[in-house]
């Protein structure tokens, strides 16, 4: 997640629902944002690592809302966000400084296509751990949220990861790098993981992804190549309803993926993967 520089910082105790409570209503903010251009038209496209990885002017002005927004209530925090990278001065993140983890839209692709599955996530963190975070789906207005030892929740419901105790009756999300090369290597994981699997799905959004495994909607859920940003808010989110979560680990058998599953299937999951060849992806 966000990393540490050294310098020293102000150490305090935050209250993870109180921060819960302002990533749902910042990432509320920026939905309506990502959802008024989206009415008016998408326009403005740019590319970032290949020519299929777009952004559009609303990513810009969503993130720009969010830090914002942040700046005015978290003064003292630092902020990563996917178009602007870190912004804490140029001195990185001091040892006990919350960090916020913006994705503006994540699913660039389906909301250029007009797709619903795309949402704003918002996470925060504390020396790498996450504390708090939420994810608004603006086509829907749905809203998933956690805090640390909190719960999980969809609009005010808790959430709870599926029952699943075998591999090949679950059904599993993923997703690809926009990167030519490793989306083939990708592809053919996931074709050789579908024998061994009740179905793969293939949605667009990694925060919305993890949400799904939080829900009981996915047994299980990969992804190499993700960031930070994609995963902050949905990883805390699928933990907190009972899944377990491992972040991306280059050391990892199974390579830098990030893993949520049900607790009856992860180790399978997590076999599988491995010895399909995950760690080459």
């Amino acid at each position: 997640m966000c990393s540490n520089s050294g310098m020293d910082g102000a150490v305090g105790e935050p209250d993870p629902e109180q921060l819960r409570g302002l990533a749902v209503r910042v990432a509320q903010e920026a939905a309506q944002v990502a959802a008024g251009f989206r009415a008016g038209a998408v326009s403005q496209v740019r590319t970032k690592s290949s020519a299929t990885d777009p952004v559009t002017e609303a990513d810009t002005a969503t993130e720009e809302l969010l830090r914002r927004r942040l700046a005015e209530l978290r003064p003292a925090d630092a902020v990563l966000g996917e178009e602007a990278g870190l912004d804490a001065d140029g001195q990185g993140v001091a040892p006990g400084q919350l960090c916020w983890l913006v994705d503006p839209i994540d699913g660039t692709v389906n909301y250029l296509y007009g797709l619903p599955w795309y949402a704003v996530s918002v996470g925060v963190a504390r020396d790498g751990v996450a504390l708090a975070g939420a994810v608004v789906e603006p086509a829907s207005g749905r809203v998933w949220s956690a805090s640390d030892g909190g719960g999980a929740s969809l609009d005010g419901t808790p959430l709870r990861a599926s029952s699943a105790s075998r591999l090949d009756l679950a059904l599993i999300g993923t997703g690809f790098s926009y990167a030519p090369a490793r989306r083939v290597r990708q592809g053919a994981l996931a074709g050789t993981l579908l024998a061994r699997v009740r179905d793969i799905r293939r949605a667009g959004a990694a925060s919305l992804d993890l949400c799904a495994v939080a829900a009981g909607w996915l047994d299980g859920y990969y992804e190499h190549a993700i960031n930070p940003w994609d995963w902050a808010a949905g990883a805390l989110i699928a933990r907190e309803a009972g899944a377990i979560v491992h972040p991306p680990d280059p050391a990892a058998p199974y390579g830098d993926a990030i893993l949520a599953a049900a607790p009856g299937i992860q180790a399978e999951l997590a076999g599988a993967l491995a010895e399909l060849g995950g760690a080459g992806i």
